[in-house]
C-alpha cells in the first residue's frame, strides 16, 4: 500500500510538471519576441542542454564553463543603448542608423551540492554560479536629427563611433532544483535568480552585470533510455525583471526555451543537436524607459559533443556545445560557443555521465 500511494504521487508530480513544460513551450511557439534593456537579458539561452532533467550522484559537483559570443545589432539596439549612455535623447523625430559590435568572453565556476535524502520525492540539490568576464561593445552610428530655422526645416547629422572594453567579475546566481524520474522520464523544476553585484555602468557600453535583480523558474523533461543510447531533453522558464535603480528602466517578462537531443555512442562519448528559443510576454517599462515597448527575438540551433572521463570516485565530463543564432530583432544575433567541464561524484557502472546543468 505504501509503495503503491508513493508510485502515485510520484506519477502526480511527473504528470502536473510535465504539463506545465508542455504549457510554456506552447506559449512560446507561436511567436518569437523578447525585449531587455539594450538588448542583453538576465537569462543566457543555452544554459540548459540534454539530460537537464535527470538525476545527480550525491555530493559536491563543481562545474567550469567557457563562454565566447561574438554579436552584431542594428539601429534599435544601438539606439537604445546611445540613449542610456546619453548621446542621443530619445526624441522620436531623432533618426539612428547604426550597427553595433559586441565579442564577449566569460569564464564562469558553479559549486553545486546534491542532496542523498528526498525532498518531494525527489532529488534536490543548490548550486551558485560566479563570473568573470571580458567585453568589448563599438557602436558606429549616424545621428539625424531635425532643425527649424525660421520658416525653413532642415536636418543635422553627425557620425558618432563609440567603443569601450570592461573586464571584471559579473553578477551571482543562486540556483535550487528537484527531479523525479520514472523509468526513462525524467522531470524537474528550478528556481534561480540575479544577484546585481558584477561590474556595471549605466554610462557605459559594456557592462558584464546587468544592473538590476532578476527572478527566474521552470521545469524540464528528459526521456533518456540506457539501452538504446538516446535522449532528448527540454527546458522552459520565465524571468521576472527588477526595475534597474540607476536608469529607472524595468524589462518586460521573458520565456525562454532550451533544447538538446543527443545520443550515446558509447557510455562515454555523446554526440547531438542543441537550440534555444527566447521571448518576451510583456513590454518593458518604468520611468527610464525612452525606447517603448521594444520587443524583439531571438533563436539559435546548434550541435554538441560530450565526454567522459572515469577518474576512480570522480566523473569528469567534457562538453561542447555551439550556436547560430537567427530569426533575431531588436537584440543581438550572432554565434555562441560553450566548453563546459564537470567534475562530480562517480556514477555507478550502468548509468550514464550527467551533462552540465547550468552554465552562467
Amino acid at each position: 500500500m505504501g509503495t503503491s500511494g508513493s508510485a502515485a504521487r510520484h506519477g502526480f508530480w511527473l504528470h502536473s510538471l510535465a504539463g506545465s513544460a508542455v504549457a510554456i513551450a506552447l506559449a512560446l511557439a507561436p511567436q518569437l519576441a523578447s525585449a531587455d534593456e539594450v538588448g542583453e537579458s538576465f537569462w543566457t539561452p543555452g544554459s540548459f542542454g540534454s539530460l537537464a532533467a535527470t538525476a545527480s550522484q550525491p555530493g559536491f559537483s563543481l562545474t567550469s564553463t567557457y563562454y565566447h559570443t561574438s554579436t552584431s545589432a542594428g539601429s534599435e539596439v544601438a539606439r537604445a543603448r546611445l540613449i542610456r549612455i546619453g548621446r542621443v535623447t530619445g526624441a522620436v523625430d531623432e533618426n539612428v542608423s547604426a550597427i553595433s559590435v559586441q565579442p564577449e568572453d566569460l569564464a564562469t565556476i558553479t559549486p553545486s551540492y546534491t542532496f542523498a535524502t528526498p525532498v518531494l520525492g525527489g532529488q534536490a540539490a543548490v548550486a551558485v554560479s560566479a563570473i568573470y568576464g571580458r567585453k568589448r561593445t563599438s557602436t558606429d552610428a549616424l545621428i539625424t536629427t531635425p532643425l527649424v530655422a525660421g520658416s525653413f526645416a532642415t536636418t543635422q547629422s553627425r557620425f558618432d563611433t563609440i567603443s569601450d572594453t570592461v573586464s571584471g567579475f559579473g553578477d551571482f546566481s543562486p540556483q535550487a532544483s528537484l527531479r523525479w524520474n520514472t523509468g526513462v522520464h525524467n522531470v524537474m523544476t528550478y528556481v534561480t535568480g540575479n544577484v546585481p553585484l558584477g561590474a556595471y555602468d549605466p554610462a557605459r557600453l559594456s557592462n558584464i552585470g546587468i544592473g538590476h535583480g532578476a527572478l527566474d523558474g521552470g521545469v524540464g523533461y528528459t526521456y533518456f533510455n540506457e539501452q538504446s543510447g538516446y535522449e532528448f531533453s527540454a527546458v522552459g522558464g520565465v524571468t521576472y525583471n527588477f526595475v534597474n535603480p540607476d536608469t529607472h528602466y524595468q524589462s518586460g517578462v521573458d520565456l525562454h526555451l532550451d533544447w538538446g537531443a543527443s545520443r550515446f555512442l558509447t557510455k562515454q562519448l555523446q554526440i547531438g543537436l542543441v537550440g534555444y528559443l527566447y521571448n518576451q510576454a510583456s513590454c518593458d517599462g518604468g520611468s527610464g524607459n525612452r525606447v517603448g515597448c521594444f520587443q524583439s527575438r531571438v533563436a539559435g540551433a546548434g550541435a554538441q559533443l560530450g565526454y567522459t572521463i572515469s577518474m576512480g570516485e570522480l566523473d569528469g565530463n567534457v562538453n561542447v556545445k555551439a550556436y547560430k543564432e537567427f530569426a533575431a530583432a531588436n537584440r543581438p544575433e550572432g554565434w555562441n560557443v560553450w566548453l563546459t567541464y564537470t567534475l562530480s561524484p562517480s556514477e555507478s557502472t550502468s548509468a550514464r555521465p550527467a551533462a552540465p546543468r547550468r552554465s552562467p
